[in-house]
């Protein structure tokens, strides 16, 4: 399967703790049965932005660690408003070709009810991940600043990601509920 080409839009992440917001928007909105792929050079952003979201359901920061070597790591979500969940957290960097990938075990949970999938340099193995998956292309344009643009089936996540989108802009918009712009 190629990568979608519906862009759902774009977000300009100006600071660390805006990924953060990101994170924590995404961790709001993805239904059960998400597979996130995260792509981007070294240094764009995609294991922060996939510690801010898992850090959002529930699992102590200290404990989320990057799969870089282990390739996978699985976590529980957990908190009074938080829905169960088991979060498998993969880097495809090493990953030699999707047989390798198939080796991890993703069969058995892409898309299942109960999880979340975060794929890093998930267009590394993009011909094996689901049809529904939705992508975020991460780009360094300077410094700190980032550019995130969403991609996926519009029909299925158009909607989502324009309310992501809008929260961030509000939560790191200077002004508001007293939040500073970072």
């Amino acid at each position: 399967m190629s990568m979608p080409r519906d862009e759902l839009g774009s977000l300009e992440l100006k600071s660390l703790e805006n990924t953060d917001r990101l994170g924590e928007q995404l961790a709001m909105h993805l239904p059960d049965g998400t597979c996130l792929a995260l792509v981007g050079t070294l240094g764009a952003g995609k294991t922060r932005l996939a510690q801010a979201l898992i850090a959002a359901l529930g699992v102590e920061r200290e404990r989320i660690t990057s799969p870089t070597y282990s390739l996978v790591q699985i976590y529980e979500s957990h908190g009074p408003a938080i829905p169960a969940r088991t979060i498998y957290h993969l880097d495809a960097y090493r990953v030699r070709d999707d047989d390798e990938f198939y080796e991890l075990g993703v069969e058995e949970f892409l898309g299942r009810e109960g999880t979340l999938t975060l794929v890093e340099w998930g267009d590394r193995v993009a011909a094996v991940l689901p049809r529904e998956t939705l992508w975020l292309h991460l780009e360094v344009e300077h410094d700190e600043l980032r550019r995130v643009v969403f991609r996926g089936i519009e029909r299925m996540w158009g909607a989502i990601i324009q309310q992501v989108i809008q929260q961030v802009i509000q939560q790191t918009t200077p002004g508001h509920r007293g939040e500073d712009s970072t």
